[in-house]
């Protein structure tokens, strides 16, 4: 989708140097759960992300769609990704060139939420999926809710 020269200027969670090109592409090809590792361990560092974690959603999502089963990685990622963005001031703007493909992937991002909830039963799914929902209607306390606290620890808040 973009050059190369712009993929070998991003920065990961670790304010580091990070193209996760080959990660993603290596969601399509092969062991998904090496990749997630891969992107986990370099998108998002304690609530710190960089222009690598706003170019990944994007390129992620659109491999996303071809998937037959949903994966809880894809929703809790983008959600993690999206709240640190949103909660830490320190965390850089998305870029203007890479903030269009952001956009319409959390449009499609919702639409796979939606798509995939019905038939969605094990736990980690189903709050990333109520995770993506809430960001993508503006509901950060509900979204950071559904996406970063156990369900004992929910039972633990709520007194049951």
């Amino acid at each position: 989708m973009w050059s190369d020269e712009q993929w070998s200027a991003l920065q990961g969670g670790y304010r580091a140097p990070y193209n996760p090109k080959h990660a993603v592409k290596f969601l399509a090809t092969s062991d998904r759960e090496v990749a997630w590792k891969e992107l986990w361990e370099n998108l998002h560092h304690q609530g710190d992300v960089g222009t690598a974690s706003y170019a990944a959603i994007p390129e992620i999502v659109r491999l996303s769609a071809r998937w037959d089963d949903p994966d809880a990685n894809l929703f809790q990622i983008a959600s993690t990704i999206e709240e640190a963005r949103l909660r830490n001031s320190e965390n850089p703007p998305i870029p203007e060139w890479i903030k269009p493909a952001y956009n319409s992937a959390w449009l499609e991002l919702t639409k796979q939420a939606i798509q995939h909830y019905p038939a969605s039963n094990e736990y980690n799914l189903v709050s990333g999926i109520l995770s993506v929902l809430a960001f993508a209607k503006g509901h950060r306390a509900v979204g950071i809710f559904a996406n970063y606290l156990t369900e004992d620890e929910q039972y633990e808040l709520l007194g049951i």
